[in-house]
């Protein structure tokens, strides 16, 4: 199976077309050739993923004015954190109703939840009910984002899977773009940080279009028609089961070295805007320039390292990217003056890249029966490390006085990541999805 079969519309098969959206995106690089299809699925997911990184984006961005105009002590800062972050382990359970009814239909219901959840935000009287809200736009955020990277495998062929997900990443940059932007704005708008919310409210428009215009992809619908009829209950919990009995080593594999780097590099970026802000007494408008103009050079890093990973082995490159990160961080929160501006694009371009390659390893070792599903555990993985990692920061912080010394203890144990993928992953670049995880039956 070369790729998804669609009834193929007058010239949708046609790879020499490319969307006049194209030119505006020079981050993407030189694409590989594509189908008008396949164009129309990239250009609709982004969209809808674009307001979705800039929600995602707002927590750590505002942290200094929402922890001043909620009161929330310093020492908590970290334990608050790490609540909104456990708002993704209910994500997984979207993965698992989208292995059953689709992707499409599971994508427009996140979108409309969490366009909600974040708009109510901006009202929120207290920290408490601001953390409540906030954990479960999470839950439907990362459902999202989570789906969006399993409709770009599911729907680009072997040479352009790496890319296709460096892609969905440097265009879900844009809403962190967008954030930032705002950002700058921040002592003045009306509302202050609620006013940054109530701009999530902008997806909702879309809806309507995207029920429309997105299809469901073609390997779930032919993946569906071959499978066996089970009772509800049943077909809801079996890719669960499924999951950890058929595939255990892929997804200790995959899982060890996700909840690694989340527990180790997860403060890094909690924590650095405020850094910025408090230690080096930058204005917002100054981290936002740096966040514009240095993250649209480090949003290459996404496509760079797809299309590397596409020609040179996911391994190689996601090895080479996994060691750099974790340098950069090191030394960002060392350094003073003008360095800091590189060592933050630095930081930016090596985190993108690294996680575009472990995004698509982690959608090609499982088969389209459970790919949702599989995505779906490695956030519940990703999530736990996380907020470990933001209790431990809470916990250094009492130890060194210092979230800063905390941040850099915790970090250097990222570099253990690399080893992993060097010494345990496959590689998957150039292979069929259905050579790499064929569907596995009984």
């Amino acid at each position: 199976m070369s790729e998804p079969e669609h009834p193929p519309a007058s010239g949708e098969d046609d790879r020499s077309w490319q969307p006049s959206w194209l030119i505006l995106t020079p981050f993407l690089g030189r694409p590989p050739p594509l189908t008008r299809h396949q164009w129309r699925i990239i250009g609709l997911i982004s969209v809808v993923n674009i307001f979705d990184q800039y929600d995602l984006m707002l927590f750590s961005l505002a942290l200094k004015q929402i922890q001043a105009d909620l009161a929330i002590p310093e020492a908590q800062l970290g334990e608050f954190g790490a609540i909104v972050r456990l708002g993704a382990l209910p994500a997984f359970f979207f993965g698992v109703i989208a292995d059953r009814i689709g992707r499409r239909r599971v994508l427009l219901i996140t979108i409309v939840a969490y366009t909600l959840l974040t708009a109510a935000t901006a009202f929120s009287p207290n920290a408490i009910t601001f953390v409540v809200l906030q954990f479960l736009a999470r839950t439907f955020a990362v459902a999202e984002v989570m789906l969006a990277f399993v409709v770009i495998s599911e729907e680009l062929g072997p040479e352009a899977r790496g890319w296709g997900a460096g892609a969905l990443m440097a265009l879900g940059a844009l809403g962190s773009g967008l954030a930032l932007g705002l950002f700058a704005l921040v002592d003045v708008l009306p509302m202050g940080w609620r006013s940054l919310y109530l701009i999530g409210l902008f997806p909702m428009v879309l809806v309507a279009w995207l029920r429309r215009s997105l299809p469901e992809t073609g390997r779930f619908e032919q993946q569906k028609t071959t499978r066996n009829d089970r009772s509800a209950l049943r077909g809801a919990v079996r890719p669960i089961i499924d999951l950890v009995r058929m595939y255990p080593l892929r997804f200790l594999m995959i899982a060890s070295v996700v909840f690694l780097l989340g527990f180790t590099e997860n403060a890094a970026g909690f924590f650095g805007p405020k850094y910025i802000q408090e230690v080096h007494g930058w204005q917002p408008w100054q981290y936002s320039l740096l966040g514009i103009a240095g993250g649209f050079i480090g949003i290459f890093g996404g496509t760079i390292a797809g299309r590397l990973s596409d020609r040179h082995g996911r391994r190689l490159v996601a090895t080479i990217f996994l060691l750099a990160h974790p340098a950069f961080v090191l030394a960002f929160y060392s350094a003073w003056g003008v360095a800091l501006a590189p060592l933050w694009i630095g930081m930016v371009f090596s985190g993108m890249a690294g996680g575009v390659v472990l995004a698509t390893f982690g959608n090609e070792i499982f088969p389209t029966s459970h790919r949702s599903t599989a995505s779906g555990a490695r956030v519940i993985v990703a999530t736990l490390g996380g907020v470990a990692g933001l209790w431990a920061e809470s916990v250094l912080f009492g130890i060194f006085g210092s979230h800063w010394t905390a941040v850099q203890a915790l970090v250097v144990g990222a570099f253990i990541a690399p080893i992993l993928v060097l010494l345990f992953f496959p590689e998957t670049s150039g292979r069929e999805l259905e050579d790499i995880s064929p569907e596995k039956t009984g």
